[in-house]
């Protein structure tokens, strides 16, 4: 089934939406947590749909390599293989190549890498990806793309760019080529780099084919924030207005409110679960170490205004000894206040939209970050 979307508030750019796929419906803006080997570090899937996930995301590159598309094939794809039946979206495994700059050789074809966990040759191509995508049987697939490095001159990127949307045929193609109907829907990624001419030469070549959404790519790898949101403000008025909007990669609280109020609808990052294991917690007064002294007998929740397991069950006092004892539950109650508080703040976003006040909740929002930040 291919995923369809509507609108159904709008608050400026920004906008409520319900992607609907094969596994449930999707109420944008929406943060999907990442399950990288086929599971959210440390959570069931249970405890994932409690905390109101509605979608999650897999790591072809990861899956690739183990336990392969022949294990998760043999269990019927991949929401059988890690037991959650909500929609779940892959991606194209082109950033962790990106990301393997040293064990990587680049082509027209695709990408040959040495895998990082046997040394063994490996070959991810547009066709490649896309297979193991289709094994994996995931309601939204991404097409390869060739990630820009940051720094890049124009003509750098340029000619990343246009490498992608030579894949994004490709994957298209293949994807969509097949006997019989893909269980999902293909997204292009728009490249393009710090350059809003290519991202808009981008968009236009990926506009040639039929694509149920469209990425923003290449963000989150070292640029400055101003550089970021002058990409999305040159590029998101362009963009679809009935296809859902996706930033990869991003990030953190404020980076999340700053793009929807942009109009984006969309979003992944690791960093509420790795910032958990770290011992980095995310809160109203903005992010604390659990693992400062200042906490070691403080007898108070994490954040006195989460409604969190975690929260309403535990102290700091309690979290800091779990970290300094390297206990697992820990890592576990970490993770799901930080995940909680992330999805909380999407259930904020979509009621602040459909009441017409996202400007003012924002700034409130975003001045409490600022000023969190400078306390820091």
């Amino acid at each position: 089934m291919r995923p369809s979307f509507s609108v159904e508030a709008r608050d400026g750019a920004a906008r409520v939406g319900r992607l609907l796929t094969s596994h449930g419906a999707i109420e944008t803006p929406a943060f999907m947590p990442v399950g990288t080997y086929g599971t959210v570090k440390a959570m069931t899937p249970e405890e994932l749909e409690g905390l109101g996930a509605q979608i999650i995301l897999g790591n072809t590159f990861h899956l690739l390599l183990r336990p392969g598309a022949k294990v998760i094939g043999a269990h019927g794809g991949l929401h059988r293989f890690m037991h959650w039946q909500r929609p779940i979206l892959t991606d194209s495994g082109g950033f962790q190549v990106f990301s393997l700059k040293s064990l990587r050789r680049l082509s027209e074809e695709g990408v040959h890498f040495r895998s990082p966990i046997d040394g063994s040759e490996v070959r991810l191509t547009p066709e490649d990806s896309m297979d193991m995508q289709l094994a994996l049987r995931s309601d939204i697939a991404m097409a390869l793309d060739d990630c820009t490095e940051h720094p890049a001159t124009e003509s750098e990127a340029r000619a990343s760019m246009e490498r992608s949307m030579r894949w994004a045929e490709r994957s298209h193609r293949h994807y969509y080529g097949g006997a019989g109907e893909p269980p999902g829907g293909l997204f292009g990624i728009v490249q393009g780099g710090m350059y809003p001419n290519l991202r808009l030469a981008s968009l236009e070549s990926l506009r040639r084919l039929e694509w149920p959404g469209f990425a923003v790519g290449g963000l989150a790898v070292g640029e400055s924030e101003a550089e970021r949101l002058g990409i999305l403000e040159a590029l998101v008025p362009h963009m679809p207005e009935l296809q859902p909007r996706y930033l990869m990669g991003v990030g953190r609280p404020e980076d999340i409110v700053a793009a929807v109020l942009r109009g984006i609808d969309m979003f992944d990052c690791v960093m509420p679960t790795r910032h958990a294991r770290n011992g980095h917690l995310f809160t109203s007064g903005g992010v604390i170490n659990i693992r400062n002294s200042a906490h070691q007998e403080d007898l108070g929740p994490v954040d006195p205004v989460c409604e969190c397991y975690t929260c309403r069950n535990y102290s700091r006092a309690y979290l800091r000894h779990l970290d300094r004892c390297n206990e697992i539950l820990g890592a576990r109650l970490n993770t799901i206040h930080n995940l909680h508080y992330y999805l909380e703040l999407l259930r904020s976003l979509r009621s602040a939209i459909r009441a017409g006040r996202l400007a003012a909740w924002a700034g409130v929002f975003l001045a409490a970050r600022r000023a969190a930040d400078a306390m820091a």
